[in-house]
């Protein structure tokens, strides 16, 4: 599930700092090329992720003098490990999934961050590849955060879709499982996985 903080990550650096944009008042971060197991709500890996992600942070402090952040995951790739579906301790309890279906992903998480925005930061793949060091990077090292809001879109075709969420976005559902069918083809990228899903814009 992508609400928890993701470990084991690869990640190669499509782009780094904070780039321009037309509205001064957001600072643009990435893409970064990451790899990653991907946990369901039985605890285990139940796929391998490949990805986009990136960063936008709103410079202006809100009220209370937190930071909003959307981070956005896009272009996902997943492939599946044998075991628990996704859904298979909640939404579909007892589900299952075989190795090697294939499908695509994207979605978003709502990040408030408590912390000194440096505009100046700089973001490497070794420091800005996971949601804590994106934070401790551009908001320094005593930075904390909460992540209220997300919502992850997983489809896989004929073996189903997962909708991985918070409650405000209509909590989980759905579920992935059984074996590949036969030649199944992903027919290529869902028009969503360069859509914002903050709704902000």
């Amino acid at each position: 599930m992508r609400s928890v903080l993701v470990s084991g990550l690869c990640v190669s650096i499509l782009g780094h700092g904070a780039l321009a944009s037309a509205d001064p008042a957001k600072a643009h971060y990435g893409p970064f090329a990451l790899t990653s197991p991907d946990s369901g709500t039985c605890g285990n890996n139940w796929a391998n992720d490949t990805f986009h992600r990136s960063f936008r942070v709103d410079t202006r402090a809100n009220g209370d003098g937190t930071f909003t952040v959307f981070e956005h995951d896009r272009r996902g790739r997943f492939v599946t490990v044998a075991g628990s579906s996704p859904g298979g301790c909640q939404t579909n309890p007892g589900g299952m999934v075989a190795d090697g279906v294939r499908g695509h992903f994207h979605g978003s998480v709502l990040l408030i961050v408590a912390g000194d925005f440096d505009p100046e930061a700089e973001c490497t793949p070794e420091l800005c590849s996971t949601r804590a060091g994106f934070v401790a990077t551009v908001f320094g090292a005593d930075a904390t955060f909460t992540a209220p809001s997300f919502e992850f879109r997983y489809e896989a075709g004929r073996n189903g879709r997962w909708i991985n969420a918070s409650q405000d976005r209509g909590g989980n559902r759905g579920d992935i499982v059984g074996a590949p069918r036969g030649h199944h083809h992903d027919d290529g990228d869902d028009d969503d996985d360069d859509h914002d899903d903050d709704g902000d814009e």
